[in-house]
């Protein structure tokens, strides 16, 4: 079922945001979703439906609050009201331990190109409707917590 399907069937449709996809990646962003179709055909065809409606930005235009591969986002996941930050990157650089969501997962193809404070339906692999918002986004990764900080010089 796609999230059209599910939307049109809990009648909760609503306006997508609007995105912005970098123009260094949005080729080989395309080219993914496209080899993945045969594999992981809900994931690929949302990917490529998100860089098909995003406008296309040069890097050097690129704006920093918006979501691109190696960006680092924190999201709040609507339903549990739980936060996660991750690193958006491609398939080979995934580590989900390591926090680097692939683009080519339903969670990294929903991120792609949303900026802080926009909100977005997407599905998980098990068809489950969820909505995300996203809180932060950066080039760096996050700066460990306090208490993280002290530990790890406590031990030198």
């Amino acid at each position: 079922m796609t999230l059209k399907q599910t939307e049109h069937q809990t009648g909760r449709a609503r306006a997508l945001p609007a995105i912005v996809v970098d123009a260094a990646h949005a080729d080989r962003l395309a080219h993914l979703a496209e080899v993945a179709l045969d594999r992981m055909p809900d994931v690929a065809t949302f990917l490529l439906g998100e860089i098909e409606r995003a406008r296309v930005v040069p890097s050097a235009k690129f704006p920093r609050d918006a979501v691109s591969i190696g960006t680092w986002v924190t999201y709040t996941d609507r339903s549990t009201e739980q936060s996660r930050t991750v690193q958006l990157v491609y398939p080979e650089e995934a580590d989900i331990a390591a926090g680097r969501v692939s683009v080519l997962t339903p969670i990294g193809a929903a991120l792609v190109g949303l900026s802080a404070g926009q909100r977005m339906r997407w599905l998980t692999r098990t068809g489950a409707a969820r909505d995300l918002v996203v809180t932060d986004v950066g080039r760096e990764p996050p700066a460990a917590p306090a208490s993280e900080e002290v530990q790890a010089t406590a031990g030198n």
